[in-house]
């Protein structure tokens, strides 16, 4: 008696090929060769090389820059305090010793954010408007922040290295607006 097996529905299994240099019928599977792959990693580090020295200058805060963000800082954080206190909170300027903070703040941060700073080098209080008066030329001048977030009128230019940058400080909102001086 002859067994009959019934026929597979999966196709017949190829054989393995296990010798290192396949015959001339054998399947080849595409992949990158090592000479591709370094004229790709060496494009990569070409570009790194050349673009990593002005992202690095992007992300050091230097000069105005760095002064527009200590300020802005020192405001939030001001703004911040008084709405979570429920106090009355200033800022106090020293525009001759070129140095601004919370009242009270010995310099640092408190949450993320500066509480005290010194203008940096080059870069000077060119007018510190609070409600129009200008107090650039005074010992010290103090911005308040009110609970309900609104802050007292102020303008601030900085003046450095042919720059020169304004800061208008929203009395409704409590919030700096950095623009031109032209502005």
């Amino acid at each position: 008696m002859k067994l009959k097996f019934a026929s597979s529905p999966y196709p017949p299994a190829k054989p393995a090929n296990h010798s290192l240099f396949p015959g001339p019928h054998a399947e080849f599977r595409r992949a990158f060769t090592l000479i591709e792959m370094m004229v790709v990693v060496a494009i990569v580090g070409l570009v790194a090389a050349v673009g990593l020295p002005s992202i690095s200058r992007a992300l050091r805060k230097e000069g105005m820059r760095k002064a527009l963000g200590d300020v802005q800082d020192v405001f939030f954080l001001a703004r911040e305090k008084a709405i979570l206190s429920q106090q009355k909170t200033a800022v106090v300027f020293h525009p001759q010793e070129r140095s601004f903070g919370l009242e009270g703040a010995a310099g640092g941060t408190q949450s993320g954010k500066t509480a005290a700073a010194t203008l940096p080098d080059g870069i000077e209080f060119a007018m510190l408007d609070i409600f129009r008066q200008d107090y650039a030329e005074s010992e010290w001048a103090k911005v308040f922040f009110n609970p309900d977030g609104t802050c007292d009128e102020a303008v601030i230019v900085l003046l450095g290295k042919g720059d020169r940058e304004k800061i208008t400080l929203e009395y409704a909102t409590g919030f700096p607006v950095v623009s031109d001086v032209d502005r």
